[in-house]
Order: structure tokens, then sequence, then C-alpha cells
């Protein structure tokens, strides 16, 4: 046991009070800066444990719940868990009880309890390794599963489940001319497995990749941008789709209202030798005429829990109907903004059909002069039944799940007439 895997394991200790305890996303946290004590190695360590732990929650809180007679204080409790999922994953038990035992212990708060974590990791040691595949897939909390079966049906959250439980593997976009790591997609983008630090790949310092998931790579490629057009990437951050116009010639305009978000749009560019004008400001309040606009636009982002398994954790839905509200605003927006003639992609990193399908029907029917463009779904890889009854392309987390499945995403390509 060193010192490093136990400030390590402490501040993903930390994490998951955060998370489960205040309703924080990981991001935030992250953000606010709960791992810039820690050295690169132990921060990748501290966030991949705090994954796993998410992940295998309800199979560590069912093998925990055998030797606890009442829930202990969240902080020992989120020890207990990460203890558990570490020595199921194959951890060796020495290292990870006493590791535990030395966190709990140190506390003023509950230190008297490093006898229980003692105990009760011992025994998990001991049963939890043969126990752990036999049991079911952690499922989503009802607050989410219930809407999304109503909409997929049980079959389909079953395979949505499984990808969430096996996390997802590295996805990248290659600039036009380069190559990259991984092995190729259907659709074009390349996927890593085991990837590891992502700076030390090949082609990384050189420009030649940005990291992109296979599902958010598509709406650029339903969009078809030509060398020239002035193209609008509405809620641009983290920059992936704005590389991706930029990379295609056209005279990209990346607007986010995050200023430290576009830092990293920038840094991408700055290394991918590609370039866009780069603003922050409220996209509502945007002005300007476009041959065409990417409006990526606020939302859950339910299907990205296979890469962020906080979210379930750290929400509990309330928000989510003014995100509906602000996606129908700023598609109503984006289309002042749209050239007679032009082209406009609605796309959004949800599983909810009110995010999707729904805002599509419903701007059909606000919009005479709004037509949904099915041709532009002909994109390479594109199953056809990915696409949806209003025109749109449903994309879900349980496609593609021989190879590490894909992000949940809708996308729907709409023309403005002449």
């Amino acid at each position: 046991m060193s010192d490093n895997a136990t400030a390590a394991r402490r501040s993903a200790i930390y994490l998951l009070d955060q998370i489960l305890g205040e309703g924080r996303l990981l991001s935030e946290c992250l953000a606010a800066g709960a791992l810039d004590r820690l050295d690169r190695e132990d921060r990748a360590r501290a966030q991949r444990l705090t994954l796993e732990t998410l992940r295998g929650l309800e199979r560590a809180d069912r093998l925990l719940d055998n030797h606890l007679n009442r829930t202990p204080a969240l902080t020992v409790h989120n020890a207990l868990r990460l203890g558990a999922v570490e020595l199921c994953h194959g951890e060796a038990a020495h290292g990870v009880v006493n590791s535990m035992v030395e966190i709990v212990g140190r506390s003023r708060k509950h230190g008297r309890l490093k006898g229980l974590v003692n105990a009760v990791l011992r025994k998990v040691a001991a049963e939890g390794p043969d126990a752990w595949p036999k049991m079911r897939v952690p499922r989503l909390p009802e607050w989410l599963r219930d809407p999304l079966t109503m909409a997929w049906g049980a079959d389909a959250i079953t395979g949505i489940e499984q990808a969430h439980f096996a996390g997802a593997p590295l996805d990248i976009t290659v600039k036009p001319g380069a190559n990259g790591p991984g092995e190729a997609l259907p659709t074009g983008s390349r996927r890593v497995q085991d990837a590891g630090q992502v700076s030390a790949l090949p082609g990384f310092d050189a420009g030649d990749w940005w990291v992109q998931d296979a599902a958010a790579a598509l709406p650029v490629q339903v969009l078809a941008p030509k060398a020239g057009e002035k193209i609008l990437d509405l809620c641009a951050a983290p920059g992936g789709k704005t590389l991706q116009l930029a990379a295609a010639g056209a005279q990209v305009t990346a607007l986010d209202i995050s200023e430290s978000r576009l830092e990293r749009v920038r840094e991408n560019l700055a290394r991918t030798g590609l370039t866009a004008q780069v603003i922050a400001g409220d996209a509502l309040d945007h002005q300007g005429q476009y041959d065409a606009i990417l409006l990526d636009a606020p939302c859950s982002a339910t299907g990205t829990i296979r890469r962020h398994p906080d979210l379930p954790f750290a929400k509990d839905g309330s928000e989510f109907g003014g995100l509906i509200e602000l996606q129908a605003q700023m598609l109503a927006h984006a289309w002042s903004l749209l050239k007679p003639g032009g082209r406009l992609i609605y796309c959004t990193c949800s599983l909810l059909p009110d995010e999707g399908e729904v805002q599509i029907e419903e701007a059909l029917d606000m919009f005479p002069d709004m037509q949904v463009n099915r041709q532009a779904l002909a994109v390479t890889g594109v199953e056809k039944g990915w696409i949806t009854e209003e025109g749109g392309l449903r994309l879900r987390p349980d496609y593609w799940s021989d190879c590490g499945g894909m992000d949940g995403f809708y996308i729907a390509c709409l023309n403005k007439s002449e």
C-alpha cells in the first residue's frame, strides 16, 4: 500500500460524498479543483475509482448490506463502497482494507468506525469476488428508468444499462489526411480500447485527431459542411464539432456561454492547427445570418451516462422541464439566424424523446418554412432502423453493443425554404 494509492482513494471518497451527498456532478467538482493537489497519475486513479464505484454502486450496496446492521455515515459508507468495488475488481485485499481503515481512522468524526470498516471489508474480500459477476447489471434509478422504459421498451433498457455498466472506450475523430490510433468504426470514427493517457497516444501532439464519441461526430457528418460556408456552431464547447466544421474548410463561428469551457476549444484549435472565430455569449442574444447552423442544445445529457455515471445520482430530473423549454427557445432563435435555403442541425445527447423527437415535431408545426431533410441522414454506417418517424436520427448506448456501444443522441437536419 503506497501513500499515493491512499491519497487517490481519499480523494475518490470525497468525490463520492459530493456526488451522492450534495448532488454535484463530477465535472463540477473537478472544475472547482477537487483533485488539483494530486499528481497526474493519482488524479487519473481517483477519477477511475470514482467512476467504477458509481457504475457498481448497486452491487456494492447489496454486498455491504449483508454485513451492516444500519447504514453508516455517508463518508464511511462511501469508503466501504469503494473498498468493495476494488476488492471485487481483483485488487489485493491487504492493500485495500488497510488503506480504507487508515482513511476512516484518521477522521475525527468517524475514526471510531475503523474497526467496522476492517471487519466488513474482510468479509467482502472473502465472498465478494465470487458473488460480484453473478449479480444483476446495476439499474438506473426509477426517476429515469421509468420514462426511458416507456420510450424504448424493457429490452432496450436492459441493453442500455449493460452499456452503462461496461463504460466507454475512447473514440476519436481524425483530421482529413491524417492517421489516428485504434480501430475504424462504421461511421468513420476510430475507437481505442484501454487508451490510458490520451495525450500520450500517437498523433495527439501533432494535432492529427481529437477526442469525440462516435455518436457526437455524426451531427456534422449529417450537416455535410462545404468549404467556404459560413456556419454557426451554437453551444460549441468542448469543441469537437467546431473542429470537424473547421477541418471541412467552413468559416466557423463557435459560440458558447461559458468562457472557461471555450478555453478547451481554443486549446484544441491551436493543437490541431485549425481556425474558427470563438465567441463567449448567450445563444439567445446572438445575431447574424448563416448558411448553416449546428445547435447542440443544452440537455439532460442522459445519453452520456456510459461516460458519466455520476449523472443519475447527482440529478433527479427536476431541472429537465426548464431545459426542454430552453431548447425550444434556442431552436426558434437559431431558425431566425438561418439564411433562406440554409440547413440547421438540431441535436441533443439525450435519450428522452421530449428533448429530441418531440421538439422537432413541435417545431415543424410552428415554422411553415421548415422541412426535415431525411436524405441528409444517408451517412456511411448509419443504419435505417435508427431513423425515426418524424425524420430524425435516434442513437442509443445499446447500439454497437459488440464493440463498446455509443452515446445516446438525437439528430435532425432541417432545411429552410428559399
